[in-house]
């Protein structure tokens, strides 16, 4: 697959019925570009892929387009017969590596192609976004649309701006589309070192709010977990996340990314191991003995 040369990050996955499901992702092409695409499984036996997809479900965006370098998906909401795929645009950057900010693109045809809603982002930058925004988990309560974002706060200087402290707020919509931000932070870091926090999902069991999320150790990403009454306030409780890295193998350095769903009764897991995805992702299952 042209598209898929190398890696297979960010995973989210849809029920297609029965057992099978259907797993978003992005992978990138030789020249390290980033197209979204799927695999479909069935969680009897996970470890066969049942189904590539030839052809990425969206391209890159136009040149000069805030996703002309790449499109990476990180969350689906099915509304009106339609799928709404929010997204992460990237391009390349001059005075530090890249630009990212969220996107937004809609499925007619069962998530098999997906066309945008506009050519710029619907997260662009502003007053209380200055720097970036990504990986949006997306709700919809009462007719409220609820979005949970990657937002940066600023760039280290003495790096080049190459480093940037990013963390995860909250912002709020009556269409899916205009989106209202007032800088609520909802996942903050806990200490001077901390300094990157990422792709958060939210799920709401028994009138909790629980997200997962990745956060930068002292040396790569793990998993972390925090709880909320309204899914605003929220309270960090990283060491119940559930799981941690390997003694050895493709998840042995660092895990993150992670992706929860629950099929007949059982919490199932998608999470990326080393280098960002590079070595693949990965399931696990939740222990209820655990």
């Amino acid at each position: 697959m042209d598209w898929m040369i190398t890696h297979a990050s960010i995973p989210f996955a849809e029920s297609l019925g029965g057992d099978l499901y259907r797993i978003y992702l992005y992978g990138r092409d030789k020249r390290n570009r980033s197209r979204p695409g799927y695999i479909e499984i069935d969680l009897n036996r996970p470890n066969e892929i049942l189904y590539i997809s030839e052809k990425p479900i969206m391209d890159l965006g136009l040149v000069g387009t805030f996703d002309e370098s790449g499109v990476m998906p990180s969350w689906i909401v099915n509304e009106e017969g339609n799928k709404y795929l929010y997204y992460t645009g990237w391009t390349q950057g001059v005075t530090v590596p890249y630009y990212f900010y969220v996107g937004l693109a809609v499925s007619k045809d069962g998530g098999r192609h997906f066309e945008r809603v506009s050519s710029a982002p619907i997260l662009e930058r502003n007053a209380v976004d200055p720097y970036l925004t990504a990986s949006p988990c997306v709700l919809i309560e009462n007719g409220l649309w609820r979005m949970w974002y990657v937002s940066s706060i600023k760039r280290d200087a003495s790096e080049g701006g190459s480093k940037p402290y990013y963390l995860i707020k909250y912002a709020e919509s009556n269409d899916g589309v205009d989106w209202k931000r007032d800088n609520t932070i909802c996942i903050n870091f806990k200490s001077q070192d901390e300094y990157a926090i990422a792709r958060p999902c939210v799920i709401k069991e028994n009138g909790i709010y629980k997200m997962w999320y990745s956060y930068w150790g002292q040396q790569s990403y793990r998993i972390g977990y925090a709880e909320s009454k309204e899914g605003i306030k929220w309270v960090r409780k990283d060491f119940e996340s559930g799981i941690d890295v390997s003694l050895a193998g493709w998840d042995s350095e660092m895990i993150e990314y992670a992706f929860i769903f629950e099929h007949k009764y059982k919490k199932y897991m998608l999470y990326n191991g080393n280098n960002y995805g590079k070595t693949g992702l990965g399931y696990a299952v939740l222990d209820p003995e655990g």
